[in-house]
């Protein structure tokens, strides 16, 4: 029996934003909720029933909170191999560990996906500057990532000369990774896909999403594309969701080309900050699909009710550390404000968002610029 009725208690490995908005979705299934996280105040810790203060590659941690758990899933992918199979002795473990560590490095995830026949952009694995001389030589300029780690802009360099190569290979720690040939990009979208463990798959339409310095601005809901477009990039989510055997979901992060080409960049086995707007736009938020999928339980609905944007919150509006006033933004129609309950802010550090309905796409687009820009925020 692979279903997991309300009552029962799910563990998360992280207690970020992402796991403090699971947990809520399934306390209000009737789930209990433990998580484990190495900080005792992140931001799940007020919403769970027990948290497990450890780094994400103690074993012994991660069986502990097992034993207290009937299924186990995770908000970061960040999570030891030798945690998660030591959680999964005493439940299952959706996705599944073999997954996680494909998707955990990105040499491994962009060989997954080419050997399914799955659109990737033009790269090459590379483990020095000779192979990244070589990469631009036959790409021109390219964007070079770690394998491992680095998320939100992080680990990954921008290289257009020869001469930068060895800059480039130092400044990301001399490890393997990948050189990316730098696309002509039109815009960037995602899909994110559920699938329960009997087989049972949907797909969200795509959202649209807009990047400052590699991290996620804004997002909207659903994505003003062509609907073709729209039906190609669902098609593709889904194969890889099928061709994987998801238990859980997936967020699928794309690239479009300004040749209308479309390119898979990265996936997330996990909710997604491009998806937060689900909460407002669909019958089902992604954190409630994502309970749902793990425990079996039939998947809900994913059609629109009314397009929604958010626009993310970011450290640098706590301006020496204080809160900043969001009562005009408020006092606009169809504003919420979600606060992820972090002690400290720092520039770059996700904080929070606005979400924001209209009755169009880009009405809910135009709002949440409004809503911005009355707390000082331009997007």
């Amino acid at each position: 029996m692979t279903v997991i009725p309300p009552g029962s208690t799910i563990g998360i490995f992280g207690g970020g934003q992402l796991g403090r908005m699971t947990a809520q979705a399934a306390r209000t299934m009737g789930y209990a909720v433990h998580a484990l996280d190495p900080a005792a105040d992140c931001p799940a810790h007020a919403v769970v029933d027990r948290l497990v203060t450890a780094p994400f590659d103690d074993a012994a941690a991660a069986a502990d909170l097992a034993r207290h758990c009937d299924v186990l899933t995770l908000e970061i992918e960040q999570i030891a191999p030798a945690a998660l199979e030591a959680a999964q002795k005493f439940a299952p473990v959706r996705p599944a560990p073999a997954i996680i560590a494909d998707v955990q490095h990105r040499g491994r995830q962009k060989a997954w996906l080419t050997r399914h026949g799955f659109p990737v952009g033009p790269y090459r694995d590379v483990q020095s500057p000779a192979d990244i001389a070589a990469a631009v030589a036959e790409f021109g300029p390219c964007f070079v990532k770690s394998c491992h780690g680095g998320y939100d802009g992080r680990s990954q360099v921008r290289v257009a000369r020869v001469e930068e190569c060895a800059d480039a290979w130092r400044a990301l720690g001399e490890r393997h990774a990948v050189a990316e040939r730098a696309l002509d990009l039109d815009r960037e979208i995602s899909v994110m896909v559920a699938r329960r463990p009997s087989g049972q798959t949907v797909a969200y339409p795509p959202a649209l999403n807009h990047h400052t310095n590699q991290v996620l601005s804004w997002s909207v809901l659903p994505a003003p594309i062509p609907d073709a477009l729209a039906t190609r990039a669902d098609e593709i989510a889904v194969g890889i969701a099928q061709a994987m055997e998801l238990e859980g979901l997936l967020g699928v992060e794309m690239f479009c080309t300004a040749q209308g080409e479309l390119f898979v960049n990265e996936l997330a086995p996990r909710p997604h900050n491009s998806y937060h707007e689900s909460e407002r736009a669909c019958h089902t938020s992604q954190f409630e699909q994502f309970v749902r999928a793990i425990c079996d339980l039939p998947l809900g609905d994913v059609g629109i009710v009314e397009p929604a944007a958010i626009v993310n919150l970011f450290g640098d509006l706590w301006r020496d550390g204080a809160m900043p006033d969001f009562t005009p933004a408020l006092a606009l129609p169809g504003v919420r404000l979600h606060l992820y309950g972090k002690t400290s802010a720092r520039p770059g550090r996700k904080m929070g968002h606005l979400s924001v309905t209209g009755r169009t796409p880009d009405d809910a687009l135009a709002n949440a610029r409004a809503a911005s820009a009355v707390i000082g925020l331009v997007i």
